[in-house]
This record gives C-alpha cells, sequence and structure tokens, in this order.
C-alpha cells in the first residue's frame, strides 16, 4: 500500500462496472466509467476473484457497493452543501457523472498518496477534463491529521460539507476512525458525513457471513486488512463521542425498500457493511 495503488479501490470499482453490466435497469447507481477507470486489468479481477464468490455473494456485494455511494449522493443533493469531501475516494467518477454540481459546490478527493497518483495518471491517459472545483487532497489516514491535509489544499472549514466516507473505515483501527470523525465535527454546523462501517459478525445473514469468510484473507494478502465490527450501540456511542449526531442509521431492509423496491430478481445488499449519516450540530 505504500507504493501501489489500492487493490481494495479497484475491487469496490469493478463491483460498480460489473453491476451495470450484469444487472437489469433501473441502476442504484449508473457508474459508466468505473471499469474505464480502473482500465483493462479489470477483466483480470473479475476472472480471478468471481469464482471464489458464490453468485447470490457477488450479486449483493456488488449491489452495496453502488447503494453506499448511492445513499451519500441522495444526502448530498438533499442538503445545502457548499464542499463535498470524498475520504478514501479511490476510483470514485463522481465529479464526472455529476458535471453540473461542480458550479456550486467544490469536490475535494482524499485518498493515500499511491492510490491518488495512479487514479491521476488513469485520468490523464483517459483525457478525462479537470476542473477547479475538483481538488485531489494525498493523505495516508494512519499518519497524518486529515485536517493538515485538507486545510491545505484550501478546504473552508466555515462552510457547510458533505464528507463521503464509504468503504475505508472497516480497514481501519477504532483510533484512526475517531480522529476523522472528531476532524468532521470541527467543521461548520449542518455538515454531515456518511460513512459505512463493518457489522459485526453476529448480526451478517448467510450471504454477509460468506462474504467474510471469502473477503478477509483477499484484504490482507493485499496487504489491507478488515478491522473488528461493530456494534450498532458501539458505533453511535463512538458518533456521539466525538460530537456528531446520528440522524440516519438505515437497516439493511430500509436500504432494499429504498433502492430496490419494485424488482423481480430480488436484488439487495448484503449486511457486511452497514450506513450511518451524523450531522454537525
Amino acid at each position: 500500500m505504500e507504493s501501489a495503488p489500492s487493490r481494495t479501490a479497484m475491487f469496490a470499482a469493478v463491483s460498480r462496472g460489473l453491476f451495470r453490466l450484469e444487472t437489469a435497469s433501473p441502476w442504484v447507481l449508473d457508474d459508466v466509467l468505473a471499469l474505464v477507470l480502473v482500465g483493462p486489468v479489470w477483466r483480470e479481477l473479475r476472472d480471478r476473484f468471481d469464482p471464489l464468490f458464490p453468485g447470490p455473494v457477488r450479486r449483493e456485494s456488488r449491489a452495496a457497493v453502488c447503494t453506499r455511494s448511492r445513499y451519500a449522493e441522495d444526502r448530498l443533493a438533499a442538503g445545502a452543501f457548499t464542499q463535498y469531501v470524498i475520504l478514501g475516494a479511490g476510483l470514485d467518477s463522481f465529479a464526472w457523472r455529476q458535471p453540473d454540481l461542480l458550479g456550486s459546490l467544490t469536490v475535494f478527493e482524499v485518498d493515500h498518496p499511491a492510490s491518488q497518483a495512479w487514479k491521476l495518471e488513469r485520468v490523464r491517459v483517459l483525457g478525462l477534463p479537470l476542473s477547479d472545483s475538483q481538488v485531489f487532497v494525498p493523505v495516508d489516514f494512519e499518519a497524518e491529521p486529515v485536517q493538515d491535509a485538507l486545510g491545505a489544499a484550501g478546504f473552508d472549514w466555515a462552510q457547510p460539507t458533505m464528507f463521503c466516507w464509504t468503504g475505508v473505515a472497516p480497514y481501519l483501527t477504532a483510533q484512526a476512525i475517531e480522529s476523522t470523525l472528531r476532524t468532521i465535527a470541527a467543521t461548520a454546523p449542518g455538515s454531515e458525513v456518511v460513512f459505512s462501517y463493518r457489522a459485526e459478525d453476529c448480526v451478517l445473514d448467510d450471504v454477509g457471513t460468506e462474504f467474510a469468510r471469502i473477503y478477509t484473507p483477499i484484504a490482507a494478502s493485499a496487504g489491507e486488512p478488515l478491522q473488528p465490527g461493530w456494534p450498532v450501540t458501539e458505533i453511535e456511542r463512538l458518533i456521539s463521542r466525538c460530537g456528531l449526531k446520528v440522524v440516519d442509521h438505515p437497516a439493511r431492509a430500509d436500504l432494499q425498500q429504498r433502492y430496490f423496491a419494485g424488482r423481480t430478481d430480488g436484488l439487495r445488499p448484503y449486511t457486511f457493511e452497514t450506513l450511518v449519516a451524523a450531522r454537525v450540530t
């Protein structure tokens, strides 16, 4: 991870892209750039790892990866934010999928330096447009304060901000999670964070349990080991202790009703990750 792009970020982008290819519309997230950003290696990743996961596990995990991005973007659209900070941005394509928002919104993409450099090279090769409203902030969450990196990049702490922090906390220590939440709590009142955390094993269904069994050694072998899961009450206590207020903590059934109602294929997101939205008061 010190000198190479995040493999798990590539996994997430491949999931978003394959969800669109393999699932009937309407898509919870229509990410047409996901596989393009990964590049030709996406086929190698698919062919190597897809056979390890049973069909239902693949479908529900891909649905969940798309759902977490859609959930964050829905809360962004519903608020009055002037800044959007994507923590652990990976190969997120928001700035190109939603160009109309860049006029009134500054997007800060925060990620590990090696991953961000790799993404920017892909952007250059593909000729994707860059805007002054799209700011890239290299930072190692475990080694340096996010606050310092954002400040140096021109982030305005007095402006209402939406933070998207999905698919990252499951790999971080409790100390790193708390540090980042406290940083977010120092922003303007009304700012929000959407983040996903690993659910504790005892609440996982069969698909979530199977995903955890298969994926845990894959993440470890990629140099990005998963951390233990969190009980709902414990994560809410942590959020409160950091100075934030939980405003939405949807269960899997809630997400299924919001984003997958009316489908005839029974598709739903897995139980491995849980989403929560918290606000600065």
